[in-house]
């Protein structure tokens, strides 16, 4: 099936598998590239969790497979040590061949300026029409629509209602949120959307580097299962629960929401939700015990049954769209 998102890409598939913190190991990436769809590095995946310096973890990538990769930019600019870092990032996934970004919490004019002068494109994550606008203003060349069934931090409104909203741009669009099924993937392909983008459903693969209690998990839950915790990073987040999810509750303590209320005070707490949810997503990849860590799943869980290879998820997507 050819879209708007394909004739962007050059893959065969109008599948993106979602970069993910902790879950985005190489061997992900590359098996969801090489299967036709498009693998998208998760930059602090990459070198934080799973241990690679920058340039040489997309060139192990690339030895993996010679399909088009991704690459996601957070350009959120209140940290200027790791805007800096991120600047040469893009640089050095520029220099590597990478033409495809997904740029999120920040204005991506600056990405979108780098990335058009070497012929790549740029989509924008967005949960609402006012931010598109000024992913659009910034020169962005696709939209990323996150909607209330994704895992990490979703959106407030549902599929049906995000596409129309956003439609009007003109724009391609990417379904984000919800996909666990090769016929919920069609079933948004007509909708109208350009490609769907898929987290949790490539958590449950041989390929992710997960424990086998997280996959388990996965395969295991509903998504009556699936809540939003304020405790991780102060935003709503969607999380798997468990027993250490049920012990702590969701919402976020009285003193950290004081913090985040005040102007000058908000910064400082962001930082410390933002090193501490790291560390423990981090630590709880690989952990098997289900009562002291958070698991990061969205309500696709209700149609994962098995773990399978990340190749045959994209094959039997594919075929549902003949």
């Amino acid at each position: 099936m050819e879209t708007a998102f394909t004739r962007h890409t050059g893959v065969q598939v109008p599948l993106i598998g979602g970069p993910m913190y902790p879950c985005s190991n190489p061997e992900l990436v590359a098996a969801v590239s090489e299967a036709g769809a498009l693998g998208v590095v998760q930059p602090i995946s990459l070198t934080y969790v799973h241990g690679h310096e920058f340039r040489a973890g997309l060139r192990y990538i690339r030895s993996l497979t010679t399909k088009p990769i991704g690459f996601n930019a957070l350009i959120e600019a209140s940290n200027k040590a790791y805007l800096d870092r991120m600047r040469g990032w893009i640089d050095i996934a520029l220099e590597e061949g990478v033409r495809f970004f997904i740029t999120s919490l920040g204005n991506p004019q600056w990405v979108c300026e780098r990335v058009h002068a070497l012929g790549g494109v740029v989509y924008h994550d967005v949960t609402e029409r006012k931010w598109a606008q000024k992913g659009l203003d910034g020169g962005v060349d696709g939209l990323i629509a996150v909607n209330s069934r994704a895992g990490g931090h979703a959106g407030p409104r549902s599929p049906e209602a995000l596409f129309e909203e956003l439609a009007p741009f003109g724009k391609p669009i990417v379904s984000a949120g919800g996909v666990g099924t090769p016929a919920e993937f069609a079933r948004h392909l007509h909708l109208g959307y350009a490609a769907v983008q898929l987290g949790t459903r490539f958590i449950a693969t041989p390929e992710c580097r997960a424990s086998e209690a997280y996959k388990q998990a996965i395969v295991d839950a509903d998504e009556n299962d699936i809540v939003l915790t304020e405790r991780l990073t102060g935003v709503p987040v969607a999380v798997i629960r468990n027993a250490y999810v049920e012990r702590l509750g969701t919402k976020g303590g009285r003193f950290a929401r004081w913090m985040l209320k005040g102007r000058k005070t908000k910064h400082w707490m962001r930082t410390w939700y933002a090193l501490s949810s790291g560390r423990r997503l981090k630590k709880s990849l690989m952990t098997e015990d289900t009562s002291g860590e958070y698991w990061q799943a969205g309500k696709s869980v209700a149609g994962i049954h098995e773990i399978k290879p990340a190749g045959q998820i994209v094959g039997e997507f594919a075929a549902a769209l003949q």
